[in-house]
């Protein structure tokens, strides 16, 4: 299955490479490095997820028996740059930065897929001020609406795709407001700073659990359908060998405190087929800016 890039499509903005993983700045392909570098998807703060993962850090150093360099890039665009042109090794990406990521490197293997709730799926939340001027997903037409990364499948690509197909245009209907991360979106949205935004359930009820997001000031407006959750990938470079350690480490991972990093109760096998769906949702904003002409 294959899906289009238009020069003025979301997907080819989300596609910019950033300057600083340009080919000259390409590291060597190493099949069997001294230092694995886990690069882990910026959907929330960069302190905090390289905090959280510091379990993870120990455990695949104690299993893999190498060291470990964990690695959160400004945004989507620059992981997907960074795995294409071998500066990390593997890659923990979002659905649809996966998709964008091997259209770049067609290479790169997804390997394991998180399991939650029994299922490698999960969805998108859209929220809305508890109190404000949203209350359904009618009311967003006419107003601002939260995103986080262009590149994010809960918070940009399936809900926007999910209001399109309820006749709300970005751009026509409603004026799309991008504010890189989830945890952006779920404070500017608590704060009323803007009506309504989308992100990660499962990363909407971790930021409750913590207390960064106050339950009682935001209303659930709708979810999404389900989606292929985030895939972890490897370079294909990498030895044989070395793979079916890496594989091995995340698919027999049973340590809750590392689980929890991920948001995931286990990994399961996965292939690149597995999100063809987020492929052919992508046209679905194709033919919302078709719209907009």
């Amino acid at each position: 299955m294959t899906f289009s890039l238009t020069r003025r499509s979301l997907i080819a903005s989300a596609l910019a490479v950033a300057a600083a993983f340009s080919p000259l700045a390409a590291s060597a392909q190493e099949p069997n490095p001294d230092t694995l570098r886990v690069a882990l998807l910026p959907d929330e703060n960069a302190a905090t997820l390289i905090q959280n993962a510091q379990p993870l850090k120990e455990y695949l150093a104690a299993t893999l028996g190498k060291k470990i360099e964990i690695i959160v890039t400004t945004d989507y665009s620059s992981m997907i740059e960074a795995m294409r042109f071998g500066r990390i090794e593997v890659g923990y990406f979002g659905p649809f930065s996966y998709v964008l990521a091997k259209s770049k490197a067609p290479e790169i293997e997804p390997f394991a897929v998180g399991v939650e709730k029994g299922k490698p799926t999960y969805n998108s939340v859209l929220i809305a001020t508890a109190g404000g001027p949203v209350a359904s997903v009618a009311d967003i037409k006419g107003k601002s609406f939260g995103f986080g990364d262009q590149a994010s499948t809960s918070s940009h690509l399936a809900p926007r795709a999910h209001l399109a197909k309820q006749g709300l245009v970005g751009g026509v209907d409603y004026k799309p407001v991008h504010l890189g991360t989830h945890d952006a979106v779920a404070r500017a949205v608590q704060a009323g700073q803007i009506p309504a935004g989308a992100l990660s359930e499962p990363i909407l009820r971790t930021l409750i659990e913590r207390g960064t997001v106050d339950a009682s000031k935001i209303v659930e407006l709708d979810i999404t359908a389900p989606i292929p959750n985030y895939p972890i990938t490897m370079q294909g470079y990498l030895a044989p060998e070395l793979k079916e350690k890496i594989r091995a480490a995340f698919l027999e991972l049973k340590d809750e405190t590392v689980l929890a990093s991920f948001r995931v109760e286990g990994f399961k096998p996965t292939t690149d087929e597995s999100y063809d769906i987020l492929r052919e949702t992508a046209q679905i904003l194709n033919l919302e800016l078709a719209q907009m002409n």
